[in-house]
């Protein structure tokens, strides 16, 4: 499965963007999805994980209630909306699919990885 991220830029404090995640090779409709994003000197952290069949999703705190992952298996794309963004949204943003039907947090159980969009959120 080949990953590729887009819809990141540069936005100010309160905006919204949606990142979409494509995929290519093979459906991911039995694969559960995630996003997760790095920022500068720090390490990589969960965001939010959906489910193969886009019922159960799980959000970081810090992102709760202001994101909103989604899938649409027909076109094989995951979205990640953001809205009120904050500073610290501001990092590279990577989405991952793992071969399950549970949603974990830990990306070292994600089979998968796309290159990341970066996200700029100024004050």
């Amino acid at each position: 499965v080949q990953l590729q991220a887009s819809g990141g830029g540069l936005v100010q404090a309160g905006d919204s963007l949606r990142l979409s995640c494509a995929a290519s090779g093979r459906s991911i409709s039995r694969y559960a999805m995630g996003w997760f994003r790095q920022a500068p000197g720090k390490e990589r952290e969960f965001v939010a994980a959906i489910s193969w069949s886009a019922g159960p999703t799980s959000y970081a705190d810090s992102v709760k209630g202001r994101f909103t992952i989604s899938r649409d298996n027909a076109k094989n794309t995951v979205y990640l909306q953001m809205n009120s963004l904050k500073p610290e949204d501001t990092a590279v943003y990577y989405c991952a699919a793992r071969l399950a039907i549970v949603i974990v947090t830990d990306g070292r159980e994600y089979n998968y990885w796309g290159q990341g969009t970066l996200v700029t959120v100024s004050s």
